[in-house]
């Protein structure tokens, strides 16, 4: 692997207008009722794990369809990823998503609001218009791609089902310390 993208890969891990676009990418596809929401912040840990995680996306393909569709990845996501997930009691995490949204939510772009114990995010009409942007950027091709692919698949399964799922694609979670680092 080239210095340039091990440096390209750090400077993303940082960046959080990268993570914030990747989410509103997500939140665009993955809306569960058109209106760019998902219900719960561990389901859109979930779904942004496979976003992240491209072969274990693949691997989940694997698992629910006969016929594969293509994942769309660089060379280099097979082996890397550009920004690293924990394991953590319910799956894969990452502690900064209360930031990103929070952060999305102050500017604009989307709403939280609970229900039950459940915290429902929802795109507001400008994080849609801007999503809407980001899907004809070059430089969110893949994530793009990914989003539709995933929404697609897995977009309307429920948190625990998605959890299930992951879990029994990435078998290796379970021996895994809370913490602890996930490698693809």
């Amino acid at each position: 692997m080239s210095f340039r993208i091990i440096r390209a890969s750090i400077d993303a891990e940082k960046d959080d207008a990268l993570h914030e676009a990747r989410l509103l990418l997500l939140l665009f596809h993955a809306g569960q009722r058109g209106d760019g929401s998902v219900d719960g912040i561990t389901k859109l840990a979930k779904l942004d794990f496979l976003l992240r995680y491209p072969t274990y996306l693949e691997r989940l393909l694997r698992r629910i369809r006969t016929r594969v569709p293509r994942v769309p990845m660089e060379a280099y996501e097979a082996h890397t990823v550009e920004s690293k997930m924990i394991r953590f009691r319910y799956g894969p995490w990452d502690s900064r998503y209360r930031r990103w949204i929070g952060i999305l939510v102050g500017r604009g772009l989307a709403d939280t609001y609970l229900q039950g114990r459940t915290v429902h995010i929802r795109l507001s009409d400008t994080g849609k218009n801007v999503a809407n942007a980001l899907t004809s950027d070059a430089d969110f091709s893949l994530f793009n791609e990914r989003c539709e692919l995933i929404a697609r698949t897995v977009g309307s399964l429920s948190g625990t089902r998605l959890k299930d799922l992951v879990y029994g694609v990435v078998p290796e979670l379970s021996g895994m310390a809370w913490g602890e680092e996930i490698v693809p």
